[in-house]
Formats: structure tokens, C-alpha cells, sequence
């Protein structure tokens, strides 16, 4: 591929949620501190929405990644065991059960969810008693079933005099916030106490964003995205960082079909064109209609 013509060490704009190239974004900082705010202050549910491609996965590992090096003799930090679980579209006793799991208790011979409940009561206490903090991130949280939703707010009962046992990190897409509005969730809506959504990147953020994305793979040297490329990559990406990577990658793959150390604007606007959910990618009209026909070499 392009890697070497770019000397590149890694693919710098791969889909894959990666905490080593993470970008701190104002959106990114917010929520962090929000999410660090929030759990330190033994909030019990915590909000995070935001579009699909805007870096909640990635927010979620960054969060995780805090908590595991939290200093056990920090008090302001404290000690976390954390459970994560990406697809909680389950019923309400399978989640509840994934959520034992991930958080090491030992739950067996249990014949309901009330059962469930009460052995989870007792590990948190124990783990209460070490000082430690019980923290559940919940992503992709919109596709949970109302039922589900409604188990989980049992979750936010067991508690002592002084604070919650088990705080509830929800990470979804704005179709939560929709979900959460029903009458018959109101109780849970009433528990979160913090919530933030996460927006796309400005313009003089996308271009930052993809120079870092370039060093941390490798990248030393002269600027492969002018300034108008990444004006016209954040235009048609709408700043969202998953069309980014795309448009980006696309761009690259241009620029090294031939053989070209820059990314152009005709090279942006092929790869917009080439992807259905880049912002007027069916208005687009070049020269060339297709991106492949670049002649990308192999």
C-alpha cells in the first residue's frame, strides 16, 4: 500500500478505535473530564451520546485506560474495577450477568434476577470495604431493550449511607436520548445526574487531526494535507472523525497512485465522491467520476 512512499510505520487512518492515536479534541477533553468528573464524584449514571463516527468507542477505551492506571494510593483517583461491555442489546438478566463477569464476581446457583442482584450487592460491599470503585461502561447503549433499560436502573439501588456501590457509564447515539424521553424510563432518566455529547470537529481541529494522525504513524517530513485539502476534507466529512479517516485514506491512496507527496484537492474531492456519506459526494462531477480510475498501483 502507501505506507512506505509516506514512511509510515503504521496505517495512520485505520476505523479501528486506537487510544495510541487518540486525538484530544475540545469535544474529546470535555467528556473526559466529564466521564473522570463524574465517577471520581460517585455519581451513579453518566451520559456520554454523540452521531455514529464522532469517537465514542475511543472515548470509552480512554476513559478505561485512566481507570487502570489510576494510582491506588491517589484518593483523589482511587482504584477502579472496571466492566465493559460493547453490545448490551441483551435481556435484563444476561446483561446483568455479563456485568458480574466483567467485574470478577462469582455468581452461580442464582434462580432470579433479584438473586443476581443480592450476590452482586454483596461483592460490591466487599469491594467497597477494599476502597475500591465498581464502574460499568455500557457502549452502543441505544440498541437496549426498554426492559433492559428499566433492569439497569436497579443497579443504581444498591448503595450505602455515603455513596453508590456501581456507577453506569451509558455511551450510545443520540437514538438513547430518544429512548430515554418514554414515560415508563423516567426513573432512570431522573439517575443521571451528568451527561455530554460529543460534536464533530472544527475545521482548524480536522486539520490538526490529520497531521497528528500522520506523525503518530510515522510520518516525518513536509505536510501531506494544505491547508484548503483539509478545509475540503473537513466540508465534506462534516468533522465527523470516521468520514475523516475514510476520505483521508482514500486521499492517500490517490496521491500515492501517483506518486504524488501531497494530497490534492482533485484527490479529496474523488474520495468524497467515493463515499455515499460524505456531504454532497452525489453532487461531486470531475473529470474522472471514479477514484480508481487514478490508477491506484498495487
Amino acid at each position: 500500500m502507501y505506507l512506505t512512499h509516506f514512511g509510515l510505520n503504521a496505517a495512520p487512518f485505520a476505523l479501528t478505535p486506537d487510544t495510541a492515536f487518540a486525538f484530544s479534541s475540545r469535544a474529546q477533553r470535555e467528556a473526559l473530564d466529564t466521564l473522570v468528573l463524574a465517577v471520581d464524584g460517585g455519581e451513579g449514571f453518566i451520559k456520554i451520546t454523540g452521531e455514529v463516527g464522532t469517537g465514542k468507542t475511543l472515548l470509552c477505551r480512554r476513559f478505561l485506560a485512566h481507570a487502570a492506571v489510576s494510582a491506588p494510593a491517589d484518593a483523589a483517583a482511587g482504584r477502579y474495577r472496571t466492566a465493559y461491555v460493547p453490545n448490551p442489546c441483551l435481556s435484563p438478566r444476561s446483561l446483568l450477568l455479563a456485568i458480574g463477569r466483567e467485574l470478577k464476581f462469582r455468581i452461580v446457583n442464582v434462580n432470579s434476577d433479584s438473586e443476581i442482584l443480592e450476590t452482586m450487592n454483596r461483592s460490591l460491599l466487599r469491594l467497597a470495604a477494599r476502597g475500591s470503585r465498581a464502574v460499568v461502561c455500557l457502549d452502543e447503549a441505544q440498541a437496549m431493550p426498554v426492559e433492559t433499560l428499566e433492569a439497569l436502573r436497579l443497579l443504581s439501588n444498591l448503595e450505602t449511607e455515603k455513596r453508590k456501590l456501581i456507577q453506569v457509564v451509558l455511551f450510545g447515539q443520540p437514538e438513547l436520548d430518544q429512548k430515554l424521553a418514554r414515560h415508563d424510563l423516567r426513573q432512570l432518566r431522573t439517575r443521571i445526574s451528568f451527561h455530554y455529547q460529543l460534536s464533530a470537529l472544527s475545521s482548524a481541529e480536522t486539520q490538526v487531526y490529520l497531521e497528528h494522525r500522520l506523525r503518530m504513524a510515522g510520518h516525518r517530513g513536509n505536510a501531506v494535507f494544505p491547508k484548503d485539502v483539509a478545509r475540503a476534507i473537513h466540508d465534506y466529512s462534516r468533522g465527523v472523525p470516521r468520514l475523516v479517516n475514510i476520505i483521508a485514506h482514500k486521499s492517500l491512496l490517490l496521491a500515492y497512485g501517483q506518486a504524488s507527496m501531497r494530497v490534492t484537492l482533485r484527490h479529496a474531492r474523488a474520495a468524497a465522491k467515493d463515499t455515499p456519506q460524505a456531504r454532497g459526494a452525489s453532487l461531486l462531477r470531475l473529470e474522472c467520476p471514479r477514484w480508481l480510475r487514478f490508477g491506484v498501483r498495487a
